[in-house]
C-alpha cells in the first residue's frame, strides 16, 4: 500500500481501485481492533462534528485547523450520508487513520451503520461509483470496528450522541461489546443517539432512539467521572458550536458547513492546546457547496 500515493490521489478527487479499497479496510480494522470503547487522547487535539459526505468542506477543516500529523483530530463520527461524497470522505478519514493512526481518532456514529447508510445515501453512492455493493460492505465492515467515544487527558468524554440512563461511570462504556452493528436501544445505542435538552433528567426521544437528557443528569454524570466537559455531535447547530446548560458542562460540536447543501449554517472545530485551553474555529461552506443542489431526499434532518 502507498498510503501517500493514495491520500493524493483521493484529496484530487479520484476513487481508489476496489481491491485497493478493501486491502485499506482491513488494514485500518487491525489498527482501531486495538483500541478501547474509551480511547485515551492526549492534548493538544481538535475536535470535530458531524461531516456527512462534505467533502470539500472537510478539505476546508483542514486548512481551518492544521493539517494531519501537524494537528492532532478526534472524528466524533457521521462521516457518511446526505452529502454526496460519503465515499470519498471516509476514504480519506481510513487513509490518514492507516497513515497517522496516533493522530487521528474515528468515533462511531449512529449513521456508521448498515442500516442508516441503505436509508440515507451512502450506499445508493457506492453503487454508482463502484458499479456494485462491494465498497459499501468493505467500508460498513469497518463501522464495527469503529471506537464509541474518546477521553481528552481525562478530562473531556467525546462521544458521537451523548448520555444513557445505563451508563454511569465511563468503566460501563469500557466493556460494551463495540462489534457489531449499532442495536436498536440500550447503552451503545445511546451513546449514538442521545441529545441533551433544557430538561432536569431524563426524557423520551423524538428520535425514536436514545434518549434527551437533562443538567442534573450531566452534571452528575461529570461529577462522579471526573469530567470537565462532554464534547457530542448528532445536531446541527446554526452557529457550528453551542454550549448547554448553567455550567456549561456539555457542547455540541458541528462540522458540515451550510448542512444538506441547504441549511445555511456555519460549521466549527473546537481546539485544546496542551494546556487544555480552548479555542473555536468557525468556517463556510467551499464553493464546491454550493454549487450542490439539495435536498436529496424528502427525509428530517435530525434523524
Amino acid at each position: 500500500m502507498d498510503l501517500d500515493a493514495w491520500i493524493s490521489k483521493v484529496k484530487e478527487g479520484q476513487h481508489l481501485l476496489e481491491d485497493e479499497l478493501q486491502l485499506l479496510c482491513e488494514y485500518v480494522k487491525e489498527i482501531l481492533i486495538e483500541e478501547s470503547n474509551v480511547q485515551p487522547v492526549n492534548s493538544p487535539v481538535t475536535v470535530c462534528g458531524d461531516i456527512h459526505g462534505q467533502f470539500h468542506d472537510l478539505m476546508k477543516l483542514f486548512q481551518t485547523g492544521g493539517h494531519v500529523p501537524e494537528t492532532n483530530y478526534i472524528f466524533m463520527g457521521d462521516f457518511v450520508d446526505r452529502g454526496y461524497n460519503s465515499l470519498e470522505v471516509f476514504t480519506i478519514l481510513l487513509l490518514l487513520k492507516a497513515r497517522y493512526p496516533a493522530n487521528i481518532t474515528l468515533l462511531r456514529g449512529n449513521h456508521e451503520s448498515r442500516q442508516l447508510t441503505q436509508v440515507y445515501g451512502f450506499y445508493d453512492e457506492c453503487q454508482r461509483k463502484y458499479g456494485n455493493a462491494n465498497a459499501w460492505r468493505y467500508c460498513t465492515d469497518v463501522f464495527d470496528y469503529l471506537t464509541l467515544s474518546a477521553i481528552i487527558d481525562g478530562t473531556v468524554l467525546c462521544v458521537h450522541g451523548g448520555l444513557s440512563p445505563d451508563i454511569r461511570t465511563i468503566d460501563q462504556i469500557r466493556v460494551i461489546e463495540r462489534n457489531c452493528e449499532i442495536p436498536h436501544e440500550g447503552p451503545f445505542c445511546d451513546l449514538m443517539w442521545s441529545d441533551p435538552e433544557d430538561i432536569e433528567t431524563w426524557a423520551v426521544s423524538p428520535r425514536g432512539a436514545g434518549w434527551l437528557f437533562g443538567s442534573r443528569v450531566t452534571s452528575e454524570f461529570n461529577h462522579i467521572n471526573n469530567l470537565d466537559l462532554v464534547c457530542r455531535a448528532h445536531q446541527l447547530v446554526q452557529e457550528g458550536l453551542k454550549y448547554m446548560f448553567q455550567d456549561k458542562g456539555l457542547v455540541t460540536v458541528w462540522s458540515a458547513p451550510n448542512y444538506c447543501y441547504r441549511c445555511g449554517n456555519v460549521a466549527s472545530i473546537l481546539s485544546f492546546n496542551e494546556n487544555m485551553e480552548r479555542e473555536v474555529k468557525f468556517f463556510t461552506e467551499t464553493e464546491e457547496n454550493n454549487q450542490m443542489r439539495g435536498p436529496r431526499t424528502g427525509v428530517p434532518y435530525f434523524l
